[in-house]
């Protein structure tokens, strides 16, 4: 194995913010809580700037991002615009070249076909959340005959893997034990859009082997599609990191809050609140502390770490 690919055995987390839009209370949620239990841990923390999209991501969203997590106090150890560490670049949109050489390799497995269909090409860079009504994809484009596919996509097609009917198994440290069939629960998927940007899936598994994350803390929306991320970890002779799956936080209405929930939203909450009161607010959402209670995210971790010593029970 390559120094590149070479993993540390110790605990690793990330936070893999989409520069769509201001964060709001779900977004600190969940970076807290990722914060909370690498750091119980005695592991580090990452910042991932997920801008795959370019007609989505801003960069000033990005710069803003950075700035509200400092703010609260979630400070990463490595990542972000101006991350140095050799893991880098920590912005989706700089890694390319890295992305190009594993997307080889999987054209090389003759697992790969190219797709003319367009809606899930332009999901495709996009982190697949249940919520989207996303379909089983009915294999319009693969090939007739078995694979292994032809080795090279013909420009101005999707890039398309196959997805072998087997079943996957995780076990998920909130949501419990999982088998989910790749193929039954999206058919063959993108990972290259027609336009050369990449798919989410292919780019979160490479940046998570190769930046040595080793927990991934996130929403259960994305549960089942971790099962996708698995095979390509497989495929790409990666290391599975332990995954925890998380409640979404909702507004009044039941909804999930969105960046269209301005009230919930950084620019709101730092305007009318501490930097404890909305660490207070996460934390409340999550059972950690009563409703109400202001606090730091350093208080919090200590209190944590007394509680559990060297391991943090997140009570979701």
């Amino acid at each position: 194995m390559s120094k590149q690919t070479q993993l540390s055995e110790a605990v690793k987390g990330r936070f893999a913010p989409s520069p769509s839009g201001r964060m709001h209370l779900g977004n600190i949620y969940t970076a807290l809580l990722s914060w909370l239990s690498a750091k119980s841990k005695g592991g580090t923390w990452l910042l991932r700037i997920e801008d795959l999209d370019p007609q989505r991501s801003k960069k000033e969203f990005a710069e803003l991002i950075e700035d509200d997590l400092h703010w609260l106090g979630l400070i990463p150890d490595e990542g972000g615009l101006s991350g140095t560490v050799s893991a880098g670049p920590y912005s989706q949109s700089l890694r390319g070249e890295i992305y190009n050489s594993y997307y080889r390799q999987l054209l090389a497995s003759g697992l790969c076909y190219g797709c003319r269909c367009r809606r899930a090409d332009i999901m495709a860079t996009q982190a697949p959340h249940q919520s989207d009504g996303r379909i089983v994809y009915a294999g319009t484009c693969r090939p007739q005959e078995t694979p292994p596919f032809a080795t090279e996509i013909p420009d101005g097609l999707a890039t398309r893997l196959y997805a072998k009917s087997e079943d996957i198994f995780f076990n998920d440290g909130i949501c419990g034990p999982q088998c989910v069939n790749p193929a039954e629960f999206c058919g063959d998927f993108i990972i290259r859009r027609a336009d050369g940007a990449w798919a989410y899936q292919l780019a979160v598994v490479v940046d998570d082997a190769l930046m040595g994350v080793t927990e991934v803390v996130r929403g259960d929306d994305l549960l089942l599609s971790t099962a996708q991320q698995i095979y390509l970890q497989h495929l790409l002779g990666f290391p599975t990191p332990e995954y925890y799956h998380l409640p979404l936080v909702r507004n009044s209405a039941g909804i999930r809050l969105s960046k269209r929930d301005s009230a919930m939203s950084m620019e709101y909450l730092r305007e009318h609140h501490t930097p404890e009161e909305v660490i207070g607010m996460a934390a409340a959402r999550a059972g950690l502390v009563a409703d109400g209670r202001a606090l730091s995210a350093g208080d919090l971790l200590a209190e944590m770490e007394n509680k559990s010593a060297s391991k943090l029970v997140l009570n979701v």
